[in-house]
Protein backbone atom coordinates (compact mmCIF):
# COMPACT_ATOMS: atom_id res chain seq x y z
CA UNK A 1 0.00 0.00 0.00
CA UNK A 2 2.79 2.57 0.49
CA UNK A 3 4.37 1.85 -3.24
CA UNK A 4 7.06 -0.70 -2.17
CA UNK A 5 6.16 -3.72 -3.94
CA UNK A 6 9.27 -4.06 -6.02
CA UNK A 7 11.89 -3.79 -3.35
CA UNK A 8 13.23 -7.75 -2.30
CA UNK A 9 13.03 -8.87 1.46
CA UNK A 10 16.40 -9.34 1.30
CA UNK A 11 17.37 -5.81 0.70
CA UNK A 12 20.31 -4.71 2.39
CA UNK A 13 18.77 -1.47 4.24
CA UNK A 14 22.02 0.83 3.85
CA UNK A 15 21.04 0.91 -0.33
CA UNK A 16 17.33 2.13 0.36
CA UNK A 17 16.38 6.08 -0.55
CA UNK A 18 15.51 8.29 2.66
CA UNK A 19 11.74 8.08 1.36
CA UNK A 20 11.53 4.37 1.11
CA UNK A 21 12.90 3.78 4.46
CA UNK A 22 10.38 6.17 5.89
CA UNK A 23 7.36 4.36 3.74
CA UNK A 24 8.77 1.01 5.55
CA UNK A 25 8.26 2.12 8.78
CA UNK A 26 4.44 3.42 8.03
CA UNK A 27 3.49 0.29 6.61
CA UNK A 28 4.64 -1.40 9.85
CA UNK A 29 2.85 0.64 11.75
CA UNK A 30 -0.28 0.40 9.24
CA UNK A 31 -0.88 -3.00 10.83
CA UNK A 32 0.10 -1.98 14.44
CA UNK A 33 -4.12 -0.57 14.80
CA UNK A 34 -3.21 1.76 17.50
CA UNK A 35 -5.55 4.88 18.25
CA UNK A 36 -4.56 8.10 19.34
CA UNK A 37 -1.10 7.81 17.94
CA UNK A 38 0.45 11.26 16.51
CA UNK A 39 2.29 10.26 13.18
CA UNK A 40 4.85 13.29 12.08
CA UNK A 41 6.35 12.07 8.52
CA UNK A 42 8.45 14.54 6.45
CA UNK A 43 8.34 14.61 3.22
CA UNK A 44 7.06 10.92 2.47
CA UNK A 45 6.40 10.98 -1.23
CA UNK A 46 10.23 11.64 -1.81
CA UNK A 47 11.18 9.72 -4.90
CA UNK A 48 7.78 7.89 -5.78
CA UNK A 49 6.00 8.39 -8.89
CA UNK A 50 2.28 9.77 -9.37
CA UNK A 51 0.94 6.38 -9.58
CA UNK A 52 2.11 5.15 -6.55
CA UNK A 53 1.30 8.84 -4.66
CA UNK A 54 -2.54 8.05 -4.39
CA UNK A 55 -1.95 4.94 -3.10
CA UNK A 56 0.82 6.71 0.20
CA UNK A 57 -2.13 9.07 0.71
CA UNK A 58 -4.73 6.86 0.89
CA UNK A 59 -2.76 4.70 3.87
CA UNK A 60 -2.14 8.28 5.87
CA UNK A 61 -5.89 8.43 5.63
CA UNK A 62 -6.62 5.11 6.95
CA UNK A 63 -4.22 5.95 9.54
CA UNK A 64 -6.52 9.28 10.44
CA UNK A 65 -9.47 7.62 9.80
CA UNK A 66 -8.49 4.73 12.81
CA UNK A 67 -8.43 7.79 15.60
CA UNK A 68 -4.62 8.79 15.04
CA UNK A 69 -3.69 12.61 13.95
CA UNK A 70 -1.25 12.88 11.14
CA UNK A 71 0.99 15.75 10.23
CA UNK A 72 2.74 15.71 6.78
CA UNK A 73 5.38 18.07 5.70
CA UNK A 74 5.28 18.48 2.10
CA UNK A 75 5.69 19.80 -1.01
CA UNK A 76 3.44 17.70 -3.14
CA UNK A 77 0.47 19.33 -4.55
CA UNK A 78 -1.75 16.51 -4.34
CA UNK A 79 -0.73 16.14 -0.86
CA UNK A 80 -2.13 19.32 0.09
CA UNK A 81 -5.00 19.31 -1.57
CA UNK A 82 -6.27 16.10 0.24
CA UNK A 83 -5.21 17.65 3.52
CA UNK A 84 -7.96 18.47 5.87
CA UNK A 85 -5.75 21.13 7.76
CA UNK A 86 -2.92 23.35 6.19
CA UNK A 87 -0.39 25.44 7.32
CA UNK A 88 1.54 27.69 5.17
CA UNK A 89 4.59 29.04 6.31
CA UNK A 90 6.34 31.72 5.06
CA UNK A 91 6.36 33.83 3.05
CA UNK A 92 9.62 33.46 1.85
CA UNK A 93 12.92 31.18 3.25
CA UNK A 94 15.40 31.83 6.25
CA UNK A 95 14.98 35.29 7.54
CA UNK A 96 12.35 36.12 5.48
CA UNK A 97 10.14 33.45 6.86
CA UNK A 98 9.11 31.93 10.33
CA UNK A 99 5.23 33.17 10.04
CA UNK A 100 2.28 31.29 9.39
CA UNK A 101 0.80 33.33 6.20
CA UNK A 102 -2.23 31.21 5.86
CA UNK A 103 -3.87 27.96 8.05
CA UNK A 104 -7.40 26.19 7.12
CA UNK A 105 -8.88 24.02 4.67
CA UNK A 106 -6.88 23.69 1.18
CA UNK A 107 -9.49 26.06 -0.63
CA UNK A 108 -8.77 28.77 2.15
CA UNK A 109 -5.06 28.48 1.05
CA UNK A 110 -5.76 28.80 -2.63
CA UNK A 111 -7.65 31.85 -2.21
CA UNK A 112 -5.21 33.96 0.13
CA UNK A 113 -3.49 36.36 -2.11
CA UNK A 114 -0.26 36.50 0.56
CA UNK A 115 0.58 32.95 0.20
CA UNK A 116 2.75 31.57 -2.78
CA UNK A 117 1.67 28.10 -1.91
CA UNK A 118 -2.38 29.71 -2.55
CA UNK A 119 -1.20 31.25 -6.12
CA UNK A 120 0.15 28.13 -7.04
CA UNK A 121 -2.92 26.16 -6.16
CA UNK A 122 -5.22 28.76 -7.47
CA UNK A 123 -2.98 28.58 -11.20
CA UNK A 124 -2.39 32.88 -10.39
CA UNK A 125 1.34 31.39 -10.66
CA UNK A 126 2.28 28.39 -12.93
CA UNK A 127 5.50 26.95 -14.25
CA UNK A 128 5.15 27.27 -18.28
CA UNK A 129 4.87 24.53 -20.75
CA UNK A 130 7.60 26.01 -23.53
CA UNK A 131 6.35 27.04 -26.57
CA UNK A 132 8.76 24.94 -28.53
CA UNK A 133 11.14 21.75 -27.60
CA UNK A 134 15.06 22.69 -28.71
CA UNK A 135 16.36 20.82 -31.60
CA UNK A 136 19.63 19.78 -29.90
CA UNK A 137 23.00 19.38 -31.67
CA UNK A 138 21.94 16.57 -33.62
CA UNK A 139 24.84 14.44 -31.63
CA UNK A 140 24.16 12.08 -29.01
CA UNK A 141 25.45 9.68 -26.21
CA UNK A 142 24.36 5.72 -26.41
CA UNK A 143 24.56 3.71 -23.76
CA UNK A 144 24.52 -0.16 -25.51
CA UNK A 145 22.76 -3.45 -23.79
CA UNK A 146 23.04 -2.25 -20.18
CA UNK A 147 22.05 -4.97 -17.96
CA UNK A 148 23.31 -3.54 -14.22
CA UNK A 149 20.14 -4.58 -11.28
CA UNK A 150 16.71 -5.12 -13.14
CA UNK A 151 17.80 -3.80 -16.77
CA UNK A 152 16.98 -5.99 -19.61
CA UNK A 153 19.85 -5.73 -22.07
CA UNK A 154 18.84 -1.70 -22.72
CA UNK A 155 19.81 0.93 -25.39
CA UNK A 156 19.25 4.30 -25.15
CA UNK A 157 20.34 7.42 -27.14
CA UNK A 158 20.54 10.67 -24.90
CA UNK A 159 20.90 13.23 -27.52
CA UNK A 160 23.13 16.21 -26.49
CA UNK A 161 22.07 19.68 -26.19
CA UNK A 162 18.99 19.17 -24.40
CA UNK A 163 17.30 19.28 -21.16
CA UNK A 164 16.43 15.20 -20.84
CA UNK A 165 13.86 13.89 -18.22
CA UNK A 166 14.53 9.99 -17.27
CA UNK A 167 11.15 9.06 -15.90
CA UNK A 168 9.14 6.27 -14.76
CA UNK A 169 7.88 4.36 -11.81
CA UNK A 170 10.15 3.70 -8.64
CA UNK A 171 12.60 1.21 -8.69
CA UNK A 172 12.12 0.90 -12.57
CA UNK A 173 16.09 1.33 -13.23
CA UNK A 174 16.12 5.03 -13.77
CA UNK A 175 19.30 5.55 -11.59
CA UNK A 176 20.62 2.05 -12.58
CA UNK A 177 20.93 3.66 -16.10
CA UNK A 178 21.84 6.94 -15.68
CA UNK A 179 24.00 6.75 -12.30
CA UNK A 180 25.45 3.77 -12.15
CA UNK A 181 25.77 2.90 -15.66
CA UNK A 182 26.09 6.02 -17.86
CA UNK A 183 27.60 8.51 -14.75
CA UNK A 184 30.24 6.27 -14.27
CA UNK A 185 31.23 4.76 -17.08
CA UNK A 186 31.52 8.38 -18.57
CA UNK A 187 33.18 9.73 -15.38
CA UNK A 188 35.81 7.03 -15.71
CA UNK A 189 37.26 7.94 -19.36
CA UNK A 190 36.65 11.60 -19.10
CA UNK A 191 37.29 12.42 -15.53
CA UNK A 192 40.11 9.82 -15.03
CA UNK A 193 37.68 8.68 -11.71
CA UNK A 194 37.86 5.41 -10.33
CA UNK A 195 34.23 3.96 -10.79
CA UNK A 196 32.58 0.34 -10.68
CA UNK A 197 30.32 1.41 -13.17
CA UNK A 198 26.97 -0.96 -14.04
CA UNK A 199 27.40 -3.62 -16.76
CA UNK A 200 26.64 -2.69 -20.62
CA UNK A 201 28.48 -3.50 -23.91
CA UNK A 202 29.72 0.00 -24.82
CA UNK A 203 28.80 3.93 -24.41
CA UNK A 204 29.24 5.55 -27.40
CA UNK A 205 29.05 9.46 -28.14
CA UNK A 206 31.27 10.29 -25.31
CA UNK A 207 34.05 11.97 -27.71
CA UNK A 208 31.31 14.98 -27.59
CA UNK A 209 32.08 15.83 -24.24
CA UNK A 210 34.67 17.50 -22.28
CA UNK A 211 33.33 16.10 -18.61
CA UNK A 212 30.64 15.09 -16.86
CA UNK A 213 29.54 15.91 -13.22
CA UNK A 214 26.96 14.59 -10.86
CA UNK A 215 25.43 16.84 -8.98
CA UNK A 216 23.71 15.37 -6.23
CA UNK A 217 22.33 16.26 -2.56
CA UNK A 218 25.33 14.54 -0.63
CA UNK A 219 26.68 17.72 1.63
CA UNK A 220 28.92 20.36 0.56
CA UNK A 221 31.17 19.60 3.45
CA UNK A 222 31.15 16.84 6.62
CA UNK A 223 32.48 20.03 8.87
CA UNK A 224 31.31 23.57 10.75
CA UNK A 225 34.31 25.00 8.61
CA UNK A 226 32.78 23.98 4.97
CA UNK A 227 30.28 27.06 3.98
CA UNK A 228 29.02 28.30 0.91
CA UNK A 229 31.21 31.01 0.49
CA UNK A 230 34.11 28.23 0.72
CA UNK A 231 32.70 26.10 -1.88
CA UNK A 232 31.72 28.39 -4.26
CA UNK A 233 35.14 30.20 -3.89
CA UNK A 234 33.86 33.22 -2.30
CA UNK A 235 36.05 33.03 0.06
CA UNK A 236 39.22 33.68 -1.57
CA UNK A 237 38.66 36.80 -2.93
CA UNK A 238 36.71 37.93 0.35
CA UNK A 239 40.21 37.37 2.72
CA UNK A 240 42.10 39.16 -0.35
CA UNK A 241 39.83 41.92 0.01
CA UNK A 242 40.07 42.06 3.62
CA UNK A 243 43.97 41.90 2.91
CA UNK A 244 44.04 44.61 0.97
CA UNK A 245 42.44 47.41 3.73
CA UNK A 246 44.60 50.09 4.61
CA UNK A 247 44.79 48.89 8.50
CA UNK A 248 45.62 45.42 8.04
CA UNK A 249 48.52 46.46 5.06
CA UNK A 250 49.63 48.85 8.50
CA UNK A 251 49.35 45.54 10.74
CA UNK A 252 51.52 43.38 7.50
CA UNK A 253 48.33 41.00 7.99
CA UNK A 254 48.75 38.51 4.87
CA UNK A 255 45.35 36.54 3.29
CA UNK A 256 46.44 33.40 5.58
CA UNK A 257 45.33 36.22 8.75
CA UNK A 258 41.59 36.23 7.30
CA UNK A 259 41.58 32.01 7.36
CA UNK A 260 40.26 29.88 10.10
CA UNK A 261 41.80 27.23 8.77
CA UNK A 262 45.68 28.23 9.77
CA UNK A 263 46.74 29.79 13.01
CA UNK A 264 47.46 33.44 13.27
CA UNK A 265 44.38 34.83 12.52
CA UNK A 266 41.78 32.19 13.95
CA UNK A 267 40.02 32.00 17.44
CA UNK A 268 42.49 29.09 19.07
CA UNK A 269 39.92 27.93 21.36
CA UNK A 270 37.83 26.66 18.88
CA UNK A 271 40.31 26.49 16.09
CA UNK A 272 38.22 28.52 13.75
CA UNK A 273 35.23 26.26 14.06
CA UNK A 274 33.32 29.09 15.92
CA UNK A 275 31.83 26.12 17.92
CA UNK A 276 33.12 22.89 20.69
CA UNK A 277 32.06 19.57 19.60
CA UNK A 278 31.42 17.50 22.55
CA UNK A 279 31.57 13.47 21.89
CA UNK A 280 28.81 11.57 23.17
CA UNK A 281 29.33 8.07 23.97
CA UNK A 282 26.61 6.30 21.97
CA UNK A 283 25.14 9.56 21.14
CA UNK A 284 25.55 11.94 18.44
CA UNK A 285 27.88 14.36 18.57
CA UNK A 286 26.83 17.79 19.89
CA UNK A 287 28.35 20.96 19.39
CA UNK A 288 27.96 23.78 21.02
CA UNK A 289 28.99 27.85 20.19
CA UNK A 290 32.93 28.38 21.78
CA UNK A 291 32.61 31.03 24.95
CA UNK A 292 35.87 33.12 23.91
CA UNK A 293 34.77 34.30 20.46
CA UNK A 294 31.38 33.64 20.87
CA UNK A 295 30.40 31.67 17.66
CA UNK A 296 32.86 34.89 15.43
CA UNK A 297 35.58 31.76 14.60
CA UNK A 298 38.39 34.70 14.66
CA UNK A 299 41.07 36.38 17.44
CA UNK A 300 39.73 40.10 18.65
CA UNK A 301 42.64 41.42 16.65
CA UNK A 302 41.38 40.18 13.06
CA UNK A 303 37.99 41.82 14.24
CA UNK A 304 39.39 44.47 14.49
CA UNK A 305 40.11 45.13 10.90
CA UNK A 306 36.71 46.73 9.32
CA UNK A 307 35.59 47.28 5.99
CA UNK A 308 32.38 49.58 5.77
CA UNK A 309 32.19 49.04 9.14
CA UNK A 310 32.11 45.15 9.10
CA UNK A 311 34.69 42.83 10.40
CA UNK A 312 35.17 39.64 8.52
CA UNK A 313 32.75 37.53 11.23
CA UNK A 314 30.32 39.86 9.95
CA UNK A 315 30.52 39.51 6.47
CA UNK A 316 30.20 35.40 7.02
CA UNK A 317 27.29 35.85 9.08
CA UNK A 318 25.35 38.27 6.49
CA UNK A 319 23.18 36.28 4.41
CA UNK A 320 23.25 36.10 0.04
CA UNK A 321 21.40 38.80 -0.54
CA UNK A 322 23.08 41.41 1.98
CA UNK A 323 26.34 40.35 0.69
CA UNK A 324 25.47 40.75 -2.82
CA UNK A 325 24.43 44.47 -2.39
CA UNK A 326 27.84 44.83 0.41
CA UNK A 327 30.33 43.79 -2.30
CA UNK A 328 28.07 45.47 -4.97
CA UNK A 329 31.74 47.69 -6.28
CA UNK A 330 33.81 44.31 -5.99
CA UNK A 331 33.01 42.28 -9.16
CA UNK A 332 35.08 38.89 -8.07
CA UNK A 333 33.07 38.34 -5.06
CA UNK A 334 29.34 39.67 -6.34
CA UNK A 335 29.60 37.23 -9.08
CA UNK A 336 29.71 34.30 -7.06
CA UNK A 337 26.53 36.18 -5.00
CA UNK A 338 24.64 36.39 -8.34
CA UNK A 339 24.99 32.92 -8.51
CA UNK A 340 23.54 31.64 -5.15
CA UNK A 341 20.92 34.61 -5.58
CA UNK A 342 20.35 32.81 -8.99
CA UNK A 343 19.58 29.66 -7.75
CA UNK A 344 17.36 30.90 -5.12
CA UNK A 345 19.42 31.19 -1.72
CA UNK A 346 19.21 34.41 -0.94
CA UNK A 347 18.10 33.90 2.09
CA UNK A 348 21.41 31.71 3.16
CA UNK A 349 23.99 33.10 5.36
CA UNK A 350 27.35 33.42 3.30
CA UNK A 351 29.57 31.46 6.09
CA UNK A 352 26.41 29.45 7.43
CA UNK A 353 28.36 25.99 8.47
CA UNK A 354 27.53 22.99 5.56
CA UNK A 355 26.70 20.62 8.27
CA UNK A 356 22.51 22.75 8.99
CA UNK A 357 22.24 23.12 5.06
CA UNK A 358 19.89 20.93 2.98
CA UNK A 359 20.41 18.64 0.78
CA UNK A 360 18.32 20.39 -1.80
CA UNK A 361 20.28 23.97 -0.52
CA UNK A 362 23.39 21.64 -0.83
CA UNK A 363 22.25 20.68 -4.62
CA UNK A 364 21.85 24.50 -5.27
CA UNK A 365 25.24 25.63 -3.80
CA UNK A 366 27.10 23.48 -6.19
CA UNK A 367 24.63 24.33 -8.68
CA UNK A 368 25.59 28.00 -8.24
CA UNK A 369 29.71 27.05 -8.29
CA UNK A 370 28.95 25.57 -12.21
CA UNK A 371 27.03 28.57 -13.04
CA UNK A 372 29.42 30.69 -12.30
CA UNK A 373 31.69 29.05 -14.41
CA UNK A 374 32.88 29.59 -17.86
CA UNK A 375 30.85 27.46 -19.87
CA UNK A 376 32.33 25.03 -22.57
CA UNK A 377 29.39 23.80 -23.86
CA UNK A 378 30.27 20.49 -24.05
CA UNK A 379 29.59 19.26 -20.15
CA UNK A 380 27.09 16.86 -19.42
CA UNK A 381 25.54 17.32 -16.00
CA UNK A 382 23.34 14.55 -13.71
CA UNK A 383 20.99 15.63 -11.52
CA UNK A 384 19.22 12.97 -9.36
CA UNK A 385 15.87 13.93 -7.99
CA UNK A 386 16.61 17.88 -7.76
CA UNK A 387 13.04 19.41 -6.59
CA UNK A 388 13.35 16.90 -3.64
CA UNK A 389 12.41 18.92 -0.60
CA UNK A 390 11.39 22.30 -3.22
CA UNK A 391 7.93 24.17 -2.71
CA UNK A 392 6.82 24.82 -6.64
CA UNK A 393 8.06 28.60 -6.54
CA UNK A 394 12.05 27.03 -5.96
CA UNK A 395 11.20 24.34 -8.77
CA UNK A 396 10.80 27.19 -10.83
CA UNK A 397 13.85 29.18 -10.02
CA UNK A 398 15.91 25.41 -10.35
CA UNK A 399 14.65 24.67 -13.71
CA UNK A 400 15.49 28.57 -15.24
CA UNK A 401 19.04 27.77 -13.91
CA UNK A 402 18.75 24.24 -15.41
CA UNK A 403 17.73 25.58 -18.65
CA UNK A 404 19.91 28.30 -18.61
CA UNK A 405 23.03 25.30 -18.60
CA UNK A 406 21.38 24.13 -21.47
CA UNK A 407 21.03 27.37 -23.64
CA UNK A 408 25.00 27.77 -22.89
CA UNK A 409 24.96 24.23 -25.74
CA UNK A 410 25.59 21.92 -22.14
CA UNK A 411 23.62 18.72 -21.87
CA UNK A 412 21.34 18.19 -18.60
CA UNK A 413 20.05 14.54 -17.73
CA UNK A 414 17.60 15.03 -14.95
CA UNK A 415 15.84 12.01 -12.88
CA UNK A 416 12.88 13.43 -11.96
CA UNK A 417 8.78 12.15 -10.81
CA UNK A 418 7.84 16.00 -10.33
CA UNK A 419 5.27 16.39 -13.40
CA UNK A 420 6.44 20.44 -13.48
CA UNK A 421 9.77 19.46 -14.34
CA UNK A 422 8.78 16.39 -16.98
CA UNK A 423 6.45 18.79 -18.78
CA UNK A 424 9.61 21.59 -19.69
CA UNK A 425 11.92 18.81 -20.83
CA UNK A 426 12.84 18.23 -24.41
CA UNK A 427 13.28 14.68 -24.19
CA UNK A 428 12.20 12.19 -22.22
CA UNK A 429 13.18 8.57 -21.69
CA UNK A 430 10.32 6.62 -19.77
CA UNK A 431 11.83 3.24 -18.07
CA UNK A 432 9.15 0.79 -16.38
CA UNK A 433 6.74 -0.43 -16.92
CA UNK A 434 6.80 -1.45 -13.48
CA UNK A 435 9.05 -1.42 -10.24
CA UNK A 436 11.95 -3.86 -9.78
CA UNK A 437 11.61 -6.95 -11.96
CA UNK A 438 8.30 -5.25 -13.70
CA UNK A 439 10.77 -3.39 -15.12
CA UNK A 440 14.09 -2.16 -16.47
CA UNK A 441 12.40 -1.87 -20.15
CA UNK A 442 12.20 1.92 -21.52
CA UNK A 443 8.53 2.19 -21.95
CA UNK A 444 8.16 5.49 -24.35
CA UNK A 445 10.96 7.73 -25.89
CA UNK A 446 10.30 11.61 -27.20
CA UNK A 447 9.35 14.59 -26.53
CA UNK A 448 6.50 15.35 -23.62
CA UNK A 449 3.84 15.38 -26.39
CA UNK A 450 4.72 11.92 -27.76
CA UNK A 451 4.93 10.11 -24.27
CA UNK A 452 1.72 11.69 -23.37
CA UNK A 453 0.25 9.62 -26.30
CA UNK A 454 2.05 6.66 -25.08
CA UNK A 455 -0.43 3.76 -23.91
CA UNK A 456 2.03 1.54 -21.85
CA UNK A 457 3.59 4.95 -20.06
CA UNK A 458 2.48 5.48 -16.30
CA UNK A 459 4.63 8.61 -16.76
CA UNK A 460 2.25 9.74 -20.27
CA UNK A 461 -1.22 9.01 -18.38
CA UNK A 462 -0.52 11.20 -15.80
CA UNK A 463 1.56 14.26 -18.39
CA UNK A 464 -1.53 14.26 -20.90
CA UNK A 465 -3.97 14.93 -18.30
CA UNK A 466 -1.24 18.04 -17.54
CA UNK A 467 -0.30 18.93 -21.14
CA UNK A 468 -4.26 18.75 -22.17
CA UNK A 469 -5.48 21.02 -19.62
CA UNK A 470 -2.66 23.28 -20.38
CA UNK A 471 -3.19 23.49 -23.83
CA UNK A 472 -6.65 24.33 -23.32
CA UNK A 473 -5.83 27.33 -21.35
CA UNK A 474 -2.59 28.49 -23.86
CA UNK A 475 -5.38 28.47 -26.66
Amino acid sequence: NVGLEYLTLSRNAGTLSGGESQRIRLASQIGSGLTGVLYVLDEPSIGLHQRDNGRLLQTLKNLRDQGNTVIVVEHDEEAIRAADHVFDIGPGAGVHGGQVVAEGAPAKIAANKQSITGDYLAGRRAIGVPISRRAGKGKSVSVVKATGNNLKEVTAEFPLGKFICVTGVSGGGKSTLTIETLFKTASMRLNAARQTPAPCEGIKGLEYLDKVIDIDQRPIGRTPRSNPATYTGAFTPIRDWFTGLPESRARGYKPGRFSFNVKGGRCEACQGDGVIKIEMHFLPDVYVTCETCKGARYNRETLEIKFKGKSIADVLDMTVEDAQQFFKAVPSIREKMDALMRVGLGYVKVGQQATTLSGGEAQRVKLSKELSRRATGRTLYILDEPTTGLHFDDVRKLLDVLHELVDQGNSVIVIEHNLDVIKTADWIIDIGPEGGDGGGQIVAVGTPEEVAKSPDSHTGRYLAGLLGTERVAAE
